[in-house]
């Protein structure tokens, strides 16, 4: 959940968060403390272990100290580009698989931020005729930023210099994009994973479709409206020639999928 400021700031959209909600205990601790106290290695390896991982895994993200570092991690991830049919993997089995897309990604980024003492959190963009994209939100100082798992130029890192999650959820908005279209809608309210039990998103061995349709399901808020969603321009052709630039190559069957 978010703090009473950011409630205040929200543009309601079909669903709408009750400001009267007691916060998380979790999210209103770094709502109030958001530079978390730093952990050695070795702390940071046992507490992923005590939250669900093995210690191959515990391993892998305790050796990202900082959120840019979780970052870069995800950068060099491999893709998934989901040869077998759609998943949702747990963090558990997206590192054993070695590869990820968006939702899977910001798991595992929500993992290892709450190893660093950020709350887990999930946010969710809603899109018009074009897939959701999912980012893990954290505070630093006061403002908002975003680790993000996508193989394209946008959609990505956001550095904390944002003042409330609809400010974050805004600078998205231009890149959102599908073609010339510019297709981001709405944007939910931060989901915390911590109160959830490790079974549901950690260590879960199958696909973790109850978090997707947790995040779904969160309140949304509204980015546009109908009528000026019908006013927004169209991005220009160098615009769209950037969508053909990816971090891994894209398969030709898949290519035919989008």
């Amino acid at each position: 959940m978010i703090g009473m400021a950011d409630v205040d700031e929200q543009t309601p959209g079909r669903k709408l968060a009750n400001p009267k909600a007691p916060p998380h205990s979790l999210l209103e601790q770094s709502l109030r403390a958001d530079r978390p106290a730093a952990m050695s290695y070795a702390a940071r390896t046992r507490l992923a272990q005590q939250r669900g991982l093995s210690l191959k895994a515990a391993r892998t993200l305790a050796r990202l100290a900082t959120p840019q570092a979780i970052q870069d991690f995800l950068v060099d991830f491999p893709q998934n580009f989901e040869p077998e049919g759609d998943t949702a993997r747990s963090v558990e089995q997206t590192l054993k698989h070695r590869h990820a897309h968006c939702i899977e990604g910001a798991m595992v980024a929500a993992f290892a931020l709450w190893l660093q003492g950020h709350p887990p959190l999930l946010l969710d963009f809603s899109a018009h005729q074009d897939m959701d994209h999912v980012i893990a939100p954290f505070r630093v100082n006061g403002k908002w930023g975003a680790i993000s798992k996508t193989n394209y130029v946008c959609l990505r890192w956001r550095d904390p210099v944002y003042r409330s999650v609809r400010e974050l959820a805004m600078s998205y908005f231009h890149e959102y994009a599908k073609g010339p279209r510019k297709t981001l809608r709405s944007y939910s309210k931060p989901y915390d994973l911590s109160r959830l039990p490790a079974e549901k998103w950690v260590n879960n061995p199958k696909d973790c479709w109850e978090i997707a349709d947790l995040i779904t399901a969160a309140p949304h808020y509204e980015i546009v409206t109908a009528a000026e969603a019908k006013r927004l321009r169209h991005r220009d052709d160098v615009e769209v020639r950037s969508d053909k630039v990816t971090v891994f190559p894209i398969p030709k069957w898949k290519r035919q999928r989008l």
